[in-house]
C-alpha cells in the first residue's frame, strides 16, 4: 500500500459554544471540558478545540503530513500545543459542533490508531465571548501519525488561554447524567462570562 501524499487545506469552520471539533464518527458523547492546555483536549475519536468566539466563523487550515515537522513555527502564533488523539475508525475530520462539516481533508489517512495534532491559534482575544460574522481567529492543525506522549506546549501567550487555564476542568460527566455537551459548553460560557464581570 502507498503511503498518502502530504495534504493541506484551508476552510471556514462554524464555531458554537466557544468550540469546533474533529471527530471520527457522527456520534457525539459528552467530554467534560479539560481547560488544562487552555486550547485542545481529546477523548476517542473525539477532539475539542476551544475558541475566543462563543459562535461565528474561523479560518482552519489543515496540514497531514506522514513525518513530524522540522522545527515549530510558533512565532506568527499565540498558541501552539501537540496534543495526542486517538481514532477507531481512522477518519477523523474537522466538524462544527451545530452545523455541518467543512469541506477539508480526512486527517488520519494512515487508519486507525494513535495521532499528534499540532494546534496553533492567534486572534482568540479579538472578540472574546463575541459573535462574529467574519472570522477573527485563525487555526493551523498539523497532524501526523505517532505514539501517544503528553502535551507539549509550544508557545501560551493570549489572553483567552490564560483565563482557561486559571478554571478548573470540569470532569466528564457519566452517562446516566450527562445532559450532553450543549449545556457543558453553555455552562462553561456563563463561568468564563461571570469571571470577566467580576
Amino acid at each position: 500500500m502507498t503511503e498518502p501524499v502530504p495534504t493541506a487545506a484551508s476552510s471556514l469552520v462554524r464555531v458554537d459554544y466557544h468550540t469546533f471539533e474533529l471527530t471520527d464518527s457522527d456520534k457525539r458523547v459528552p467530554t467534560g471540558f479539560d481547560t488544562s492546555n487552555g486550547l485542545v483536549f481529546s477523548l476517542e475519536g473525539q477532539v475539542v478545540i476551544c475558541t475566543g468566539i462563543s459562535a461565528g466563523w474561523v479560518r482552519v487550515s489543515v496540514e497531514v503530513r506522514r513525518h513530524p515537522p522540522a522545527r515549530v513555527d510558533a512565532d506568527a502564533w499565540e498558541e501552539v500545543v501537540d496534543h495526542s488523539v486517538e481514532t477507531a475508525t481512522g477518519a477523523l475530520r474537522v466538524a462544527s459542533v451545530m452545523s455541518g462539516t467543512p469541506n477539508l481533508p480526512v486527517l488520519t489517512p494512515h487508519g486507525p490508531g494513535t495521532y499528534r495534532v499540532r494546534v496553533h491559534a492567534r486572534g482568540r482575544d479579538t472578540v472574546p465571548d463575541g459573535t462574529v460574522d467574519e472570522p477573527v481567529e485563525e487555526y493551523l492543525l498539523i497532524v501526523w501519525p505517532a505514539g501517544h506522549q503528553p502535551d507539549e506546549v509550544h508557545r501560551q501567550t493570549d489572553h483567552y488561554g490564560a483565563q482557561l487555564r486559571a478554571q478548573p476542568s470540569r470532569p466528564r460527566p457519566s452517562a446516566s447524567v450527562a445532559q450532553g455537551d450543549d449545556d457543558l459548553r453553555r455552562r462553561m460560557r456563563e463561568r468564563l462570562q461571570r469571571r470577566r464581570t467580576q
